[in-house]
């Protein structure tokens, strides 16, 4: 029998349920960050058309102040995850933060649409080197369980409050004073959030002497590239067009060799037992779709509310800005639901649910009165688009030792990248044809409520595919921890 006080003495100790002080200073600098990183993405969204006006940009070149940003942000991040892991975390996290700054300054001063470009660029490879070195910094500061889902259910509670914020406060900034004050915020920000590194942040990973996988991280960026470069291309040039088609081509091939290369590799960029892992590729599967059709259903409806309903920006922006809050209070929530039904669960569960709320809005006519459906049905839905950002992250980061975490949030990044790009023009190609095809045979109002129509159809249905994806092969994957 064996002896009750050995028993005790070997006991391993339970997972603490607070911070501590120490890891608050943490949590505040590293979600200060994403915060601010995510405003970026949508900060300028309101302004475009001053900025084209101010520096001689036509309507085609503005699309690039958003895709120069997303382009390196998209794909440089999974290189960068696993330099975090390979040279240290908090040296990779303070130089994206610096990077970020110098950025900032120089596109507040441009006198031209070079330097501004060059500057969302910039920012855009800020991006990349920052968000998953905060990420894996976060998830190697938490003990995998309570604390961890807690850490991260804050921090998806910001970034979809951040992108949500971003075009708010972009467009204060533009009406109230210019448009370079959205670049030129980032610099105080960043200045204290670089204190704050420095001061509170110790990383326990040392700089390692395993080489980079060159092979592995020349293919997979350069295929991110050509990815995110032809899904942006074709939001306005169409998905037929001959050059669309050859960027995608090319990031099919580059990214089937990335794969050969990572099978051959001493050192793998990215081991492929990791991108085997259900919990890996499912969980990154779901977060590219949720965020992908919540960006998507916010253009669309956009689109609703000015043309065909005639409502001012401001208005547009105050309608969809108040649900989109609503990811905050999701954030916070979604730790306890994963607590109960496990992490993968909650996955397919909250992608149903915004199936359902965005589905809801193919009941929108071309009367006012749609707005009181469009708004309660995007609140449900951003709430569950943040149910789906926690647990997507809490699935894929789970089960992995700490000297991987910079690869798996590298990943979780980059699904979010992807899925940023992805959504607008994807939904927004469907809904251009669709309109198209009623041109003439209806109103104008009708053939473009038409065409969104069919945007949220095509919407709701890969969410619920997805959803039913997800379930079928992730719910035989929660873990101890992730039940505790």
């Amino acid at each position: 029998m064996a002896d009750p006080v050995e028993a005790i003495r070997t006991r391993q100790p339970a997972a603490p349920l607070r911070m501590d002080a120490k890891q608050k200073r943490i949590l505040t600098v590293l979600l200060g960050a994403q915060f601010m990183l995510a405003a970026d993405f949508s900060i300028f969204t309101v302004a475009l058309p001053v900025i084209g006006d101010n520096l001689g940009l036509g309507l085609s070149d503005l699309q690039w102040i958003t895709t120069g940003f997303a382009l390196p942000a998209a794909g440089l991040t999974l290189l960068f995850g696993r330099a975090a892991d390979l040279v240290g975390r908090r040296r990779l996290f303070l130089a994206g933060i610096a990077l970020l700054a110098i950025a900032s300054l120089v596109g507040s001063f441009a006198t031209g649409p070079g330097v501004l470009i060059a500057a969302r660029v910039a920012q855009g490879v800020a991006t990349a080197i920052t968000v998953p070195s905060a990420m894996s910094l976060l998830t190697t500061s938490f003990p995998e369980g309570p604390l961890r889902r807690r850490a991260l259910g804050i921090n998806g509670a910001l970034l979809g409050g951040g992108f949500t914020a971003g075009a708010l406060l972009g467009g204060l900034l533009t009406g109230l004073l210019s448009w370079r004050w959205s670049f030129l915020i980032n610099v105080p920000v960043a200045a204290l959030l670089f204190a704050g590194a420095l001061l509170f942040i110790r990383d326990a990973s040392e700089r390692s002497t395993v080489k980079l996988d060159v092979p592995g991280a020349v293919t997979v960026t350069a295929g991110l590239l050509a990815l995110a470069y032809g899904i942006t291309t074709a939001g306005h040039a169409g998905w037929g067009d001959a050059w669309v088609l050859v960027l995608l081509g090319t990031a099919v091939v580059l990214l089937v060799a990335f794969w050969f290369v990572e099978q051959r590799s001493p050192n793998p960029l990215v081991p492929v037992w990791v991108l085997k892992r259900r919990t890996v590729a499912l969980a990154n599967f779901g977060g590219v779709v949720t965020i992908a059709m919540a960006t998507g259903i916010s253009i669309l409806m956009t689109l609703y509310m000015q043309e065909v309903l005639g409502y001012s920006a401001v208005v547009t922006g105050l309608a969809l800005g108040g649900p989109g809050l609503l990811v905050i209070l999701g954030g916070v929530l979604a730790p306890r639901s994963i607590g109960r039904f496990g992490s993968p669960r909650t996955l397919a569960l909250s992608l149903l649910l915004q199936a359902v709320a965005f589905g809801a809005l193919l009941l929108l006519g071309t009367d006012r009165v749609g707005v009181v459906l469009m708004v309660v049905a995007l609140a449900v839905g951003f709430l569950g688009h943040a149910f789906s950002l926690v647990s997507y992250m809490v699935t894929a980061t789970s089960g992995l030792a700490d000297h991987d975490q910079g690869l798996a949030t590298g990943l979780t990044t980059m699904s979010m990248q992807i899925g940023i790009t992805l959504g607008i023009p994807v939904l927004s190609a469907v809904a251009t044809a669709r309109t198209g095809a009623l041109a003439g045979t209806t109103g104008e109002r009708e053939a473009v409520l038409g065409g969104l129509h069919a945007g949220t159809l095509v919407n709701a249905a890969v969410l619920v595919v997805s959803a039913v994806a997800v379930w079928a092969f992730l719910r035989h994957s929660n873990t101890t921890t992730e039940r505790k």
